[in-house]
């Protein structure tokens, strides 16, 4: 029997939502509350959350064989206000690898401990070049020179405070999604595709009246970027778990936008071996294209769990994303053979 249909359109309108949804490591709960509300519509799933604030969701099924899960991550790169300077600007302390390079003149919001959001923009601190001329070229992107100048009047740090601006808030850095000729162009694709990915496929399945040969469990992780996103929240009876994560393109890497990639190693060592050729074999059967990779500087979800003490097989797939952690690019025949493969992995065929 054929893989169900992908709403291609519903896919991309989802996508563009959720990445125009700030949720930097530690303050994801607004991307998991649209997930959510998002998956209420099926009554097929059972929907939970953990203490730690990730969102799971169970498809129950009759069938004699163990549980199966699949996890995502809405989390995604940002900072924290490190320091208010004397002259009203703000130092940052950055969540997970942002490259300071890649946002510099960037549009932030501040979002306060009181959901106040105030805007601002990215800029180092040598930035005017009637000033500092050459010299603002030479000035390292780095921790100690990069600012935000926010958009209100404050030239000093009592001002910046009257704002109800305080040390620890919340900056989340544009997405800047564009749509064209099949590409998605935006920040923080990783792994915000991926979250798309899982949700289109319980759609295409539920709407098709298809159901997965055993019970499945949707973990959508909202730490990943710090590195302990599902280290809780899999259930023990699990057997198999898949990571749904981005695809590393560039220079030596085999994987590109136009394919899904089947891991085989990361930073963290190799994946399942039995599990991945059971990948490989749904793949062949089902026509979807797929490569496999090694990713030198990588970590993922199911490795979490798996230092935690995770006793499942584990496998990692996931749509090419081209300049990981900078201004990222997918297209939409990597993102469908990503939904083809959950669903011939869900469904067995």
């Amino acid at each position: 029997m054929a893989l169900p249909t992908i709403d291609e359109t519903y896919f991309t309108t989802f996508l563009v939502d959720l990445l125009n949804i700030a949720s930097p490591t530690g303050f994801a709960e607004p991307a998991i509350a649209f997930v959510e509300k998002e998956l209420s519509k099926y009554k097929q799933l059972e929907l939970s959350r953990t203490r730690k604030g990730a969102l799971v969701a169970k498809w129950n099924v009759e069938s004699d064989k163990a549980p199966v899960a699949l996890t995502a991550h809405v989390d995604t790169l940002g900072a924290v206000v490190k320091e208010i300077k004397s002259n009203g600007r703000l130092k940052l302390s950055r969540i997970g690898g942002i490259q300071w390079p890649t946002v510099e003149t960037e549009g932030v919001w501040i979002i306060t401990s009181k959901g106040e959001r105030i805007r601002g923009s990215v800029l180092i601190d040598t930035a005017s070049g009637h000033i500092y001329s050459g010299a603002g070229g030479e000035t390292p992107r780095n921790d100690a020179h990069m600012e935000v100048r926010i958009d209100a009047r404050t030239t000093s740090e009592k001002e910046t405070r009257a704002l109800g601006i305080n040390v620890g808030d919340c900056v989340a850095f544009d997405p800047r999604v564009e749509v064209t000729n099949g590409f998605i162009r935006s920040r923080f694709l990783d792994d915000k595709a991926c979250v798309a990915n899982l949700v289109a496929a319980i759609k295409s399945m539920a709407e098709a009246g298809r159901s997965p040969e055993r019970s499945v469990y949707f973990h959508i992780s909202n730490y990943e970027e710090v590195g302990h996103g599902a280290a809780a929240g899999i259930p023990s009876d699990v057997a198999e778990l898949i990571s749904v994560d981005m695809a590393v393109v560039g220079d030596g890497q085999e994987s590109d936008e136009f394919h899904v990639t089947l891991c085989i190693k990361d930073s963290g060592g190799p994946y399942h071996f039995e599990l991945n050729n059971k990948l490989r074999a749904l793949a062949e059967k089902n026509n979807i294209p797929y490569k496999t990779d090694v990713y030198p500087f990588y970590g993922s979800d199911g490795e979490a769990f798996w230092r935690a003490g995770g006793d499942v097989a584990l496998s990692l797939i996931g749509p090419g994303i081209d300049a990981s952690h900078n201004y990222e690019r997918a297209h939409m025949d990597g993102l469908n053979a990503t939904t083809n493969w959950i669903m011939a992995y869900l469904l067995g065929e």
